[in-house]
């Protein structure tokens, strides 16, 4: 298996917090974020991660270097900015399997992503994506699945429960895009949102624990509900 997380964030939100280094690399529960995620991956049989990167990635890369637990990094540095999607889409030049895992590098998912990866296979679909239940969506936008796909999207602000995107994905490597999409892009609003009908991504429902870092109160939370996680 091999995986992109995308670690090129610049962390404004969080600035206060993170001590000059990159969004990915916050310290939560005496080690980098990005550590969690990578030992994940690891767990999963994971072998090779590419390393989305762009705002101090000397940091990420000095820590890590070319290997992380026995599993093999490698590096796609963006020299400017390109967005979710952009990032994806330079990052899949550096995978070698016919399909990949895709994470964000603020988000924690307790998923089992080795059966995320059979059933975007078994599926046959180009593109699945992580759902889970909210209790209220309004922080996120809400998913609309109907049977097992995604069919449209609901703006943040709705108040009220239903699925999110979880924020991890599997994906064929050749996976189209649009021609008339910018070098810089955003893989959820300019990408997902206007080919949701061509696209039809897989639903995988995750009923384990979710949380995003990409704000100060959250990343609190990370301290104390990530310490004791069994990674």
């Amino acid at each position: 298996m091999e995986a992109i997380i995308l670690a090129g964030g610049l962390g404004t939100r969080l600035a206060a917090k993170l001590n000059g280094v990159p969004k990915a690399m916050a310290p939560v529960a005496g080690r980098p974020f990005l550590e969690i995620l990578l030992n994940q991956l690891k767990r999963a049989g994971c072998t090779r991660a590419v390393l989305s990167v762009g705002h101090l990635h000397a940091v990420i890369q000095s820590h890590f270097g070319e290997s992380f637990n026995g599993m093999r990094v490698e590096y796609a540095i963006e020299d400017v900015p390109l967005g979710t999607g952009g990032a994806i889409r330079a990052a899949l030049g550096h995978i070698t399997e016919k399909s990949v895992l895709v994470l964000n590098g603020d988000t924690f998912l307790d998923a089992a992503y080795a059966d995320l990866m059979r059933f975007h296979e078994a599926e046959g679909a180009g593109l699945t994506m992580a759902i889970t239940h909210r209790a209220d969506v309004a922080r996120y936008g809400g998913v609309i699945v109907s049977g097992g796909r995604i069919t449209g999207f609901e703006e943040k602000g709705r108040i009220g429960e239903g699925w999110i995107n979880a924020g991890a994905y599997a994906m064929e490597k050749d996976l189209r895009w649009p021609e008339a999409l910018a070098e810089k892009f955003s893989f959820e609003t300019d990408f997902l949102a206007t080919e949701i009908g061509r696209i039809a991504p897989a639903a995988y429902e995750v009923d384990g624990f979710f949380l995003d870092i990409g704000v100060p109160e959250d990343l609190d939370r990370a301290q104390r509900e990530l310490a004791d996680f069994e990674l």
